[in-house]
């Protein structure tokens, strides 16, 4: 995993390169010469958080015919209702 650090002034200039560079690892974003931000994959920042993708970024994966997803039928009970 590479760590790619730039400047503010840089990011600004080329976030297409930056997003390039946060498919190789974290990106390092300074200001001032000191880090300020971190710019991450989105697969990195789901095995950092340890949260699961929704079901509807699964389904816009390009792999979505591996997905099973089997919903559960839903049980609806009718009552009665008391309009007075």
């Amino acid at each position: 995993m590479a760590i790619t650090i730039i400047s503010n002034g840089e990011f600004n200039r080329d976030t297409c390169a930056a997003k390039k560079a946060a498919h190789q690892g974290p990106v390092i974003i300074t200001d001032r010469g000191k880090p300020a931000h971190v710019l991450l994959s989105i697969e990195e920042y789901h095995k950092l958080t340890g949260s699961q993708a929704s079901i509807v970024e699964l389904l816009a994966m390009p792999s979505t015919l591996e997905i099973k997803f089997e919903a559960e039928r839903a049980v609806i009970t009718p009552r009665n209702v008391y309009l007075s």
